[in-house]
């Protein structure tokens, strides 16, 4: 599994819950050590630059992205919030995020690790309190574990991205129905 962010969910909340894949099957953690968690801050476009940080704020991050996680699903599935997830969010975004400085070449955000992850508590409040709701799904891999927004025409995206899950669905059903082809064929002229 390669060590690359991806941010292909349409919302930095559902980006940073999708940091812990294929959370049905092998669980593969990406914020592994506190400079991992920072270069996600910085990735996503949320900062430009965060504050070394210690193994406290990965264990924070990874609390606030499995409350975030379970509220974006509840919120998907219809049902009712997890209040201890609730507390965990709100906690987080009552955190003064990291504020934006204009500097003589443009726009600077540093932060502190507890700044960052207010910045993404709070994308969660305002994305489950808002008009994206009903746009929310879960991709259609197995393996995969992400909710993206749906802004397609006549919300038919399957794939949280076609570089992460959609080719690979594709090509393995494109290989199935080759091998089912192929066997036939052996079986008429056997």
């Amino acid at each position: 599994m390669n060590l690359d962010h991806v941010f292909v969910c349409g919302n930095p909340a559902l980006d940073f819950a999708a940091t812990l894949r294929a959370r049905r099957s092998v669980r593969f953690e990406m914020f592994v050590t506190p400079d991992r968690l920072n270069a996600w801050y910085v990735e996503s476009g949320l900062v430009d630059a965060v504050s070394p940080g210690q193994e406290a704020d990965v264990e924070r991050a990874r609390a606030v992205r499995e409350a975030v996680y379970l509220l974006v699903t509840a919120r998907r599935l219809g049902e009712g919030y997890d209040g201890a997830a609730l507390t965990v969010v709100n906690n987080a975004a009552r955190t003064p995020p990291a504020v934006p400085q204009l500097t003589p070449s443009g726009r600077w955000t540093q932060a502190t690790p507890d700044e960052a992850l207010s910045l993404v508590a709070r994308h969660a409040v305002e994305l489950l309190s808002g008009p994206d709701v009903p746009l929310l799904k879960e991709c259609e891999n197995p393996e995969c574990t992400r909710t993206y927004i749906d802004r397609s025409r006549g919300m038919r995206r399957q794939w949280c991205g076609m570089d992460s899950c959609g080719n690979k669905i594709k090509a393995a059903a494109y290989r199935a129905r080759k091998r089912t082809a192929t066997d036939a064929s052996r079986r008429r002229t056997s």
